[in-house]
């Protein structure tokens, strides 16, 4: 059996806003225009018929993939993830609801963007705790691999249970293992963080309506271009919410924010200054901000978000300019888990033992039982 202590673990990266703060954001520039490069592209499934086809869930008589649902293996896919997501939800998802509803009704507010570093292709939570923003910007080193395509699928059977595998982390606990990831979403079959994304969107209830791969240049803009392609790869997609109707989008991007990759490749940061200022989330983010290689992204954050929402691995207390912001502590703080021991924070010890802080009650980062998890809301003043 694989140990924790085996892995680097990649974040995942939760952001939020009040309506007040919208008042305080500063001003918006307009995202970037996409320049469109002809491509001729294979004719694929609509990407709507796709997510749902990979998330096991029912589909159109009348969509191309309709045939496939009678699989056996595709049958046997739609339990796993039915019963995967209905444990999630009962033990995971309703109480975070409730805890919102509670603590954090702002959170359902309609925001500009909300940045999600570290991300890898988690947009679970990030959806969960900001379900009304207009934009989501989510990155990973992870590569996002071709669109997948069931139809030139040789073993659903295996493209099945890579994708499982791939997601297991994520569903049994809250965050994806780099190296299981590294691994599955390597493979042949099904592989990059593009299907996964597809299942969470389907999961969540969102309608796909475009789907357009895409490049930055070094000053942030969009280029349409081939899956993977470019300097900084990306994807861009498009949906509306199953229940409200908004229309919303998704990019996600491959790439290196530590302070050299920024360096190196620009384009990344600059197109997330387009979109000024919005919320940020920070989520079992391998206290790479706790390092000198991190300021850039970790400076960004805090000047571009008037609420984040973090655990412990996000920003380190220090770094919080108490004049500017106001914490809110929930749960209890016993420190890093031992991978990341070097990483205690004897000041934030000190300010939950004094702050008698509210009880989380939810599995939340890398203390995965919940009467070891913390969160934290820092709201800019």
């Amino acid at each position: 059996m694989k140990t924790i202590s085996s892995f680097l673990i990649t974040g995942l990266a939760l952001v939020a806003l009040t309506g007040s703060a919208a008042a305080r954001s500063r001003h918006q520039e307009q995202p970037p225009e996409v320049q469109p490069v002809p491509a001729a592209q294979p004719s694929l499934p609509p990407p709507d018929d796709t997510a749902k086809f990979l998330a096991g869930m029912p589909i159109s008589k009348n969509s191309p993939l309709a045939p496939l649902t009678n699989d056996p293996a595709w049958q046997e896919h739609s339990a796993f993830f039915e019963k995967a997501f209905g444990k999630l939800n009962s033990r995971q998802l309703q109480k975070l609801r409730t805890w919102q509803a509670a603590n954090l009704p702002q959170s359902h507010e309609p925001v500009p963007v909300a940045f999600y570093m570290f991300s890898g292709p988690d947009f679970l939570y990030v959806d969960q705790f900001f379900p009304n923003a207009a934009v989501y910007i989510m990155c990973g080193k992870e590569s996002m691999g071709p669109p997948p395509d069931p139809l030139r699928i040789g073993n659903l059977s295996a493209a099945f249970h890579n994708l499982e595998s791939a997601m297991n982390s994520s569903l049994t606990t809250s965050y994806f293992i780099t190296q299981d990831m590294k691994v599955d979403l390597q493979q042949q079959n099904l592989n990059g963080t593009l299907p996964i994304l597809y299942v969470f969107l389907a999961r969540a209830g969102k309608n796909i309506n475009d789907v357009t791969f895409i490049s930055l240049d070094r000053g942030g803009g969009v280029h349409e271009g081939r899956p993977g392609a470019g300097n900084t790869p990306g994807v861009r997609i498009n949906y509306k919410d199953g229940r409200s109707g908004r229309a919303q989008t998704l990019y996600y991007f491959t790439t290196d924010i530590s302070d050299g990759g920024i360096s190196a490749s620009p384009g990344f940061m600059s197109f997330c200054s387009h979109f000024g200022v919005g919320v940020s989330f920070l989520k079992s983010s391998s206290y790479l901000m706790f390092e000198e290689g991190f300021a850039r992204v970790r400076n960004f954050i805090l000047d571009h978000s008037n609420i984040i929402v973090q655990d412990d691995s996000g920003i380190p207390l220090a770094d919080f300019n108490r004049s500017k912001w106001n914490l809110r502590l929930f749960g209890t703080y016993v420190g890093p888990i031992e991978l990341f021991k070097q990483h205690y924070q004897p000041a934030l010890h000190e300010l939950f033992e004094s702050s008698n802080p509210l009880p989380l009650n939810i599995a939340f980062g890398y203390q995965w039982n919940y009467h070891k998890s913390n969160l934290i809301v820092a709201e800019r003043n």
